[in-house]
């Protein structure tokens, strides 16, 4: 079983590896990661929060728990809500089927984390 990675050192590794890919990003890396940015970031029709567990959905759907932990602190971070978490997390249970199981209990493990971090 793999060892259990906190909120904390998985922002500080993504960090640190996005600092080693931009080192040898060429343009259409960095485009690519200025478009994720530009997407997810702006307030346009749909508010951040919403894009972001949009984000959540489609991460748990395609089974990707850097995604998924990357959506859920980003959720957290844009005030998200139990009951908002419950019900996305819901939807991407319904389309994904039970083999998302998994990752929903790994999401739910870092939305606690970031609960009690945060009293």
């Amino acid at each position: 079983m793999a060892q259990r990675e906190s909120v904390v050192e998985f922002k500080k590794e993504r960090e640190r590896l996005n600092e080693i890919v931009m080192k040898y990003a060429g343009l259409e890396t960095k485009r690519f990661y200025s478009l994720d940015s530009q997407v997810y970031r702006a307030e346009r029709a749909l508010p951040v929060k919403t894009k972001e567990l949009l984000g959540l959905v489609a991460s748990v759907v395609l089974r990707c728990d850097d995604c998924i932990k990357y959506h859920i602190i980003r959720c957290f971070e844009e005030g998200t809500t139990d009951q908002e978490l419950e019900e996305a997390l819901s939807i991407s249970l319904i389309v994904g089927g039970s083999i998302t199981i998994p990752h929903l209990r790994r999401a739910y493990d870092a939305w606690e984390e970031l609960k009690s971090a945060s009293k």
